[in-house]
């Protein structure tokens, strides 16, 4: 068995779902987890900040532009009256629900329910047109088995033996359906695995599961070797590292959501990346084994903010680094990078929500100046300390860029460098052109 899940762009149209339907229909018994198909959880968080701010004709606006495209897609889809109907009633449902809201107050809890109606939606979808197809489809409905504990992490002893459970329900199933993102709380209430969550879905199915392998559908043919936004002639990485791919994903890979490495990665199961618009294509292979002593990849994070707190006092100085790590932490706010010297200390944060806060507490401890405009570049790779070629060769590409920070040491598979926002383009393609050409 495999886990198969489709992104909003994939099933994003009546002849995507088409297309989708195709690559899954030869059976197997797989899990394949749907997305919401693409815009409609924008439109979902849209009525939600109206029915906040008291907007009750804008968000029926949006709620009405919405159902009519879900009109359009069921008559372009389907064939048939009974397929018709049958979607349009599971649709209609979650248009049901969302407009009840629009009379009520909303609560965050009510939120996660509007929020959860576009994934609802697709699998219905789905399961129309493959059974209007002949094809035997099971839907596993997430809400009946997904939960997260009270810490925010998947319930796997849950979701495991639920799951089997609704499985073996079905023996003569030829495919089984599921929502990716959507869950339960440990309250029971309706929740989500966050933003790219299905990725995260897919990978805890996968994982619980004991699958063969989960494959990752999106409109990109794997992960690549740099961001072709801004590079020319970037080519799909064949076979990664999970580390490999897990520092990739949070240093700006957008194919693949950060989270779901984790549960793959400590199952050993491998994740396929593919193009469901070129399904010939090999993709990006991401499992515990690797190529040694290769560069794969570079990728970049937007949006840093560098602070540097320095102090004479710091010298020799017992428990300084923990007085500035505390703060942070404090204000719940994430380090990306950091370097020290014996008179200070500089970290990047991609959240400068409270840095006003952070930088009044840091004051006590130093002169604390920041950088803004930041973007981290990290080249992922087997880069092993012993092999000395690829530090040399990383600092040769980034000549005449100013460098404001480099990060090695933490993790055999990345060196990071903290350049300007303007220096991003001209030193991905600096490094492109050092390590790949």
């Amino acid at each position: 068995m495999k886990v198969l899940k489709f992104g909003g762009t994939s099933v994003g149209s009546p002849e995507r779902i088409r297309n989708v339907a195709s690559l899954i229909m030869p059976g197997n018994r797989n899990v394949v987890v749907l997305s919401a198909m693409s815009g409609t959880t924008n439109s979902l968080v849209e009525i939600a900040e109206y029915l906040y701010k008291g907007n009750i004709p804008g968000a029926q606006e949006t709620l009405n532009g919405l159902r009519s495209k879900y009109e359009g897609v069921v008559v372009e889809l389907l064939a048939t009256e009974e397929s018709r109907r049958s979607a349009t009633g599971a649709i209609e449902r979650s248009f049901g629900l969302v407009r009840a809201f629009l009379s009520e107050p909303i609560t965050e809890a009510g939120e996660k329910e509007i929020l959860a109606q576009g994934e609802l939606m697709s699998t219905a979808l789905m399961q129309a047109y493959l059974t209007e197809q002949g094809v035997r489809s099971e839907l596993l409905p997430a809400l009946d088995y997904m939960r997260t504990l009270e810490s925010g992490e998947p319930d796997m002893v849950h979701i495991q033996s639920r799951l089997r459970r609704l499985i073996d329900l079905a023996p003569d199933a030829d495919v089984f359906l599921t929502q990716g993102y959507i869950c339960r709380n440990d309250h029971g209430g309706i929740d989500n695995l966050k933003r790219g969550g299905s990725d995260y879905t897919a990978s805890i199915i996968g994982a619980v599961l004991d699958a063969e392998e989960i494959q990752i559908w999106t409109d990109i043919d794997g992960m690549h070797n740099n961001d072709p936004r801004f590079v020319e002639g970037t080519r799909p990485v064949g076979k990664l590292h999970f580390e490999e791919a897990a520092e990739l994903a949070y240093f700006g890979a957008k194919i693949l959501h950060p989270s779901c490495v984790l549960p793959a990665k400590l199952h050993n199961i491998p994740v396929r990346l593919l193009n469901t618009m070129q399904p010939e294509t090999p993709g990006t292979l991401i499992c515990n084994t690797t190529p040694d002593g290769s560069l794969k990849a570079i990728a970049a994070k937007d949006n840093i903010t560098a602070v540097k707190i320095k102090s004479g006092r710091m010298l020799l100085a017992y428990g300084f680094l923990h007085k500035v790590f505390e703060t942070f932490e404090n204000y719940r706010t994430s380090i990306d990078m950091m370097a020290t010297s014996e008179v200070g200390v500089s970290v990047t944060v991609d959240d400068d929500s409270r840095l006003a806060a952070i930088i009044d507490d840091l004051k006590h401890f130093g002169t604390v100046s920041v950088d803004r405009d930041m973007v981290i570049i990290c080249v992922v790779g087997d880069l092993q300390w012993e092999e000395c070629s690829f530090q040399s060769q990383v600092l040769e590409a980034l000549e005449g860029i100013p460098v404001r920070m480099i990060s090695y040491g933490g993790s055999n598979y990345n060196i990071s460098v903290l350049v300007r926002r303007d220096d991003k383009v001209r030193a991905l393609k600096a490094l492109s052109n050092k390590l790949f050409k």
